[in-house]
């Protein structure tokens, strides 16, 4: 079983969307999900009401109980577990990475979340688990995406070699209560989705 957290201590950078994407492209690959919400406004549990399908599984978890909730979801027979983490969390963050196989730091080009993502890098490396950035909110036809990956990679950790654009299929998908994959296919944001997805594969295969 692989577990992958994503993790920003800065607000509105993409986690959620990310957790539930990720989620559901590993569904529809045949993957076993459980998806764990350590965020209060428990987003993806208001997402999940909309949705007819129990595959990914979401439930709401507090860091204390992650190892537990890990256990028993390995137990069941899930390949994949996703933590959703919530922001400026420093202590839940950190229980997170320090449980997963992979984190993804998501980071939009923009000053104040450059500014903010090296709190979130110090987590990883007290985790000192494999992390990579992801490049989100990248507006078409704009340098801006371009200095954000050549500002973190001072930082000295992979960048997703995928960036997730600004588009309205994102709100579009959500609001339906559903995965890019789900909703627009052959639509851009779903082979960007599959695409960060498949890098997610690519980190090792840590199925028990």
């Amino acid at each position: 079983m692989k577990v992958i957290a994503c993790i920003s201590q800065k607000g509105g950078v993409g986690k959620t969307t990310i957790s539930i994407n990720l989620a559901v492209a590993a569904a529809r690959d045949g993957k076993q999900v459980v998806l764990l919400d350590l965020d209060p406004q428990q987003s993806t549990a208001r997402w999940a009401r909309l949705r007819e399908a129990d595959n990914p599984l979401i439930l709401p978890a507090h860091a204390p109980n992650l190892p537990e909730l890990l256990e028993k979801a390995r137990e069941g027979g899930a390949d994949l577990v996703i933590i959703d983490t919530a922001p400026k969390s420093e202590n839940a963050s950190l229980t997170a990475a320090k449980l997963a196989d992979l984190v993804l730091i998501p980071c939009q080009p923009s000053s104040l979340d450059l500014d903010a993502i090296g709190d979130t890098v110090q987590i990883v490396r007290l985790a000192s688990k494999p992390a990579a950035i992801v490049i989100t909110n990248a507006k078409a036809r704009s340098s801006l995406a371009d200095m954000a990956e050549e500002a973190v990679a001072e930082y000295g950790l992979p960048i997703v070699p995928v960036r997730l654009g600004s588009r309205v299929a994102f709100v579009k998908s959500l609001a339906e209560g559903k995965g890019l994959v789900e909703f627009e296919p052959s639509g851009s944001s779903a082979k960007e989705i599959k695409a960060l997805y498949k890098f997610t594969c690519k980190q090792g295969d840590k199925r028990t």
